[in-house]
């Protein structure tokens, strides 16, 4: 169901920014628009990070087997990984022309299909937030956060490229350059974020200090837990596979050490949304020297 819900959304975004790309490109085309320009590069990425989605999801939705005992979850964090440097370059794409544009002092032509074009972008981009949003909310995946952070940021940049578009009408034509010039720098901004959190995974950042607390929290619960050690986690995904070790009292038999084992690793899985799975190791332990 996730994956399936997952491939709907990126298939409905890559519907989306084709269309708008296409209306894009040729109103900035005849009106030399920098700002639609970009606006116009920026739906090319979000078009490259619809596939990407699409792909990554595929992949990682393949269950695990012999030769990936953690299954495919990683894949997600590698296609984060290539939208980000794709969308660094055409950053620097964006800003470069942007750039030369304001220094050139090149005007473009207004037309009011340049404000009908970023209203229908702000309609289009703020629906597919809604959808992909509530997805992400659901099965907190990274490369749905990606995809619905950038529907909603777009919905600001095509309002601040509807404002330098109405500036001209009064004569203010550097507007244009200089808001081509920022969405280039939020591209990129996006795309060195998106690559931080991809890397981080990837590098197998240990669970964060708000998680580890909570899953210590639930340790402390159980009295008959004199202490733990060994705290490991592995990321799979967007969740972890997390271990640690338990001691117990020596002459508690095997079977009621298990048990206690089992039930934290229960309750742990239930109630931490970021824990994949949990393995507990048992230790005996000698209560009176403690």
């Amino acid at each position: 169901m996730k994956y399936e819900e997952i491939k709907k959304a990126s298939i409905l975004g890559m519907l989306g920014n084709i269309f708008l790309l296409i209306i894009k490109a040729i109103i900035a085309f005849f009106s030399h628009s920098q700002a639609m320009m970009a606006d116009a590069f920026n739906s090319a990425g979000d078009i490259f990070s619809s596939i990407m989605t699409f792909i990554g999801n595929k992949i990682s939705s393949i269950p695990r087997d012999d030769d990936h005992d953690l299954g495919h979850g990683k894949a997600e964090y590698i296609y984060s990984l290539l939208i980000s440097i794709v969308m660094a370059l055409m950053a620097f794409k964006v800003f470069k022309s942007s750039f030369l544009s304001l220094i050139k002092q090149d005007t473009f032509i207004f037309s009011y299909y340049l404000v009908g074009v970023c209203l229908i972008t702000i309609v289009v981009k703020f629906l597919l937030f809604i959808y992909t949003n509530r997805l992400y909310k659901r099965h907190k995946n990274i490369l749905l956060k990606a995809n619905s952070k950038d529907h909603i940021n777009d919905c600001f940049i095509t309002l601040i490229n509807l404002i330098a578009c109405l500036g001209s009408l009064i004569g203010i034509y550097f507007i244009d350059g200089v808001v081509g010039i920022g969405i280039g720098i939020y591209i990129f901004i996006t795309a060195c974020k998106i690559f931080i959190e991809s890397y981080d995974v990837l590098m197998d950042k240990s669970i964060s200090k708000e998680t580890r607390s909570k899953v210590l929290d639930i340790v402390k619960k159980h009295e008959e837990i004199v202490k733990t050690n060994h705290f490991n986690a592995t990321p799979v995904g967007y969740q972890y596979q997390i271990s640690l070790t338990i001691f117990v009292d020596g002459n508690m038999s095997t079977f009621e050490s298990h048990e206690i084992a089992n039930r934290l690793e229960k309750e742990i899985d239930e109630e931490i949304p970021e824990i994949y799975l949990t393995v507990i190791h048992v230790n005996p332990m000698n209560v009176d020297n403690k």
